[in-house]
């Protein structure tokens, strides 16, 4: 199927406002007949386009039909999500969803609005989701009691087991199972297809999650036997011939003490009043060839995903954590970004270079950070000796690069990323928040910069590119973010469409020693725009920049191996016109499928490290721990303990108040005139914790004033 057939279908159904005719779209086309029907096939078969008694096509919003994925299903009806922003989740009625199931993409037709919201028909299944579901099994009292699954997500009631479907499996089991609509009884049911094991444990559930999302665990043979191979290629000295070289350079890396792939190393020196900053980054795409099984395997793969108990790497730890990964005192080709800046931290030249560095130190951000602060002792500094001035001259520019960064905008959101310590058993025991400190702002900034000059040197260029793109918040979540924010008591007149990023940076800062700080930042991030990935240069809203991309972790991210391979052949100085030839499609289909991964990612982790929390907190039952609220709901309001684990305490129980719900930031008993407001401290107790679900539940102790 030709990509620019479907685009201009689409330009040309775009240019109409009602229906047009079949024929006559084709001869605006000016294809022929045969050419002109694949291509409409393939894009209502893709949901694209709908084709209306054969005669007449139409985008589906012209056409009254909107695209979406159901979502949730329950006992008599289901909600699907639209894919158009800014629209709410579509109820359709059970005898009009055509067996369509949670992951399912539909058209829907007959849209209208009712008192509660949308309603709506299903037209068709454009694409089904997955029928493989995880959940827990319960099962009724008695010997022969009737067993369900519980599912995690997509049903919101138990599904029943079919006769003789169970396995083995027993009551509180975590299982994975198949469903399957019954047409004759119109029930959705399930038959259990594999026992992951007791769904009371963290790392049982993780496993689920992981099956469930559908992320590759192992690799396949051939993919190790490819990497194993590559790993094996030694450096040549006719490969380093080619290439500008380094290992002379005061160049090292700063990971954590734990980290085994090391994929970006910097150099830093003073050249008169300004700096020159050397980004070396792992050459990963000098061992993944495009095409090659790694490719394949790393493209579907997407992101490494992070487990408080594991990692599932996106590439063979041949490579990731062997010939790719920049340890100390070993030579390693590396694609380096070799940057300028004056003595404001402008950039004013960049180049890139395929290199080889020897890097001269494994360093360790909390060993880097004594060394800042001057409280490094001996053995610190003599393992360091050798970039000692590096460090020195990089926390000079990394202070000006910080400056500059929160003076154009840039958000500074403050997140509650959890750290988890897991005993023998795999049992979590201990939680808090992660902390940074200067060497871990010094690397991010230096990354900033070098992602910035690799999308800079390809929008230059004209060639196709993956750039990292997150697009300005819509005025009906700003709009949101301005009623909780005056809640609060902030300033909220710019709090609107077309708002610049220092209006938010602003409101960050003045809520940043308040009892409102998390809460501004948590609402600042929910009111952004996922980012993602794009073959088009729309800018990174966050950073407020207006080029970016991701150039510096190959070995754990797609999209960077994707654009070292397109600058590669720009650095060779092969012709534009055929870098745009061979990259310009895989640039689209980059883009797309590491936007997906990405998402498939972050929701596996967050689900993970909810289940992780409750089992922390399941030792913790009966406690008295003071805490900050850090939402309120009309149904209660959710606390947030010092450890960064938030829990919610349910104010329906109470049946001698009466709570009334502002709606923004607080919830008051009309009978006593008690007020729950966001930010304020109270003592809670800790009443249940459900690791299979991740949820903490907590009751109020007593409130502080």
């Amino acid at each position: 199927m030709r990509y620019e057939d479907n685009e201009l279908i689409l330009e040309l159904l775009g240019q109409q406002s009602e229906p047009a005719e079949r024929t006559e779209i084709m001869l605006l086309s000016g294809m022929e007949p045969e050419r002109f029907n694949n291509a409409v096939s393939y894009l209502d078969s893709k949901g694209e386009l709908v084709i209306i008694r054969r005669k007449w096509i139409a985008l589906p919003e012209v056409a009254g039909c909107v695209k979406a994925t159901v979502v949730r299903v329950n006992r008599g009806f289901l909600f699907a999500h639209p894919e158009k922003e800014g629209m709410s989740d579509i109820f359709v009625h059970s005898g009009a969803s055509k067996g369509a199931m949670p992951g399912d993409l539909v058209m829907l037709k007959n849209v209208f609005d009712t008192e509660k919201g949308p309603s709506a028909e299903v037209d068709k299944i454009i694409e089904k989701g997955s029928r493989i579901i995880t959940g827990v099994i319960e099962r009724e009292k008695g010997r022969k009691g009737q067993a369900y699954v519980l599912p995690d997500n997509g049903f919101a009631y138990h599904l029943r087991i079919v006769p003789g479907g169970e396995l083995k499996s027993k009551n509180g089991d975590k299982v994975k199972a198949s469903v399957l609509y019954d047409p004759i009884e119109k029930h959705i049911k399930a038959r259990v297809i594999h026992i992951y094991g007791r769904a009371d444990s963290a790392k049982i559930c993780a496993d689920a999650i992981i099956d469930g999302a559908g992320i590759p665990v192992k690799f396949s043979v051939p993919v190790k036997h490819e990497a194993a191979r590559k790993a094996a290629e030694p450096i040549t000295d006719e490969e380093i011939a080619k290439r500008l070289d380094l290992r002379e350079e005061a160049i090292f890396t700063i990971d954590g003490a734990d980290a085994k792939d090391l994929d970006d190393a910097i150099s830093v020196k003073k050249i008169g009043s300004g700096w020159e900053l050397g980004v070396h980054i792992a050459d990963v795409s000098h061992y993944v060839t495009h095409g090659s099984l790694l490719d394949e395997a790393a493209m579907d793969r997407g992101p490494s995903v992070y487990f408080a108990d594991r990692v599932i790497p996106m590439l063979p730890v041949e490579i990731s954590n062997g010939c790719c990964s920049l340890n100390a005192g070993v030579n390693k080709l590396t694609f380096s970004a070799i940057m300028t800046l004056d003595s404001k931290a402008e950039l004013v030249d960049y180049r890139f270079e395929k290199s080889v560095i020897n890097s001269k130190v494994r360093g360790v951000y909390s060993e880097v950070n004594t060394i800042i602060d001057g409280s490094a002792d001996e053995d610190t500094l003599a393992k360091y000796a050798p970039v000692l001035q590096t460090i020195k001259d990089g926390q000079e520019l990394a202070e000006i690069l910080k400056a500059k960064a929160k003076q154009r905008g840039e958000l500074e959101i403050e997140t509650s990323e959890l750290r988890f310590v897991l005993d023998e058993r795999g049992v979590c025991v201990g939680v808090a928040e992660r902390e940074r400190g200067e060497a871990e702002e010094l690397i991010e900034q230096f990354m900033i910069m070098a992602n910035r000059a690799a999308a800079l040197y390809a929008k230059s260029a004209l060639i196709p590119f993956v750039y990292r793109v997150h697009e300005a918040p819509e005025a009906d979540r700003l709009e949101s973010l301005a009623e909780l924010a005056a809640a609060c008591g902030f300033q909220t007149r710019r709090l609107k469409e077309g708002v610049h990023q220092t209006d938010l940076s602003e409101l960050i800062e003045k809520a940043k020693d308040t009892k409102f700080a998390r809460l501004i930042s948590t609402q600042v991030l929910r009111t952004m725009a996922k980012a993602r990935y794009a073959p088009e240069p729309l800018g990174h809203f966050g950073l407020s920049l207006e080029d970016y991309c991701h150039f510096t972790s190959p070995i754990r991210r797609y999209p960077d191996t994707s654009i070292h391979r397109i600058l590669t052949d720009l650095v060779k100085g092969v012709p534009i016109d055929r870098i745009q030839e061979r990259y310009s499609e895989f640039a689209r289909e980059s883009s797309k499928i590491s936007s997906d991964r990405e998402l498939r990612a972050m929701r596996a982790e967050r689900d993970a490290e909810k289940c992780y929390a409750a089992e922390y907190m399941t030792s913790h039952i009966g406690e008295v721990h003071p805490g900050i609220i850090s939402g309120v709901t009309n149904k209660g309001l959710f606390v947030a303990l010092e450890t960064g684990i938030e829990g919610f305490v349910s104010l329906a129980d109470d049946e001698h108040a009466f709570f009334e719900f502002d709606g923004t930031a607080s919830t008051a008993d009309r009978r006593t005139g008690k007020r729950y407001s966001i930010g304020d401290s109270v003592v809670i107790r800790v009443i249940s914790a459900s690791v299979p679900t991740g949820t903490i539940d907590f009751e109020l102790y007593s409130s502080e004033t």
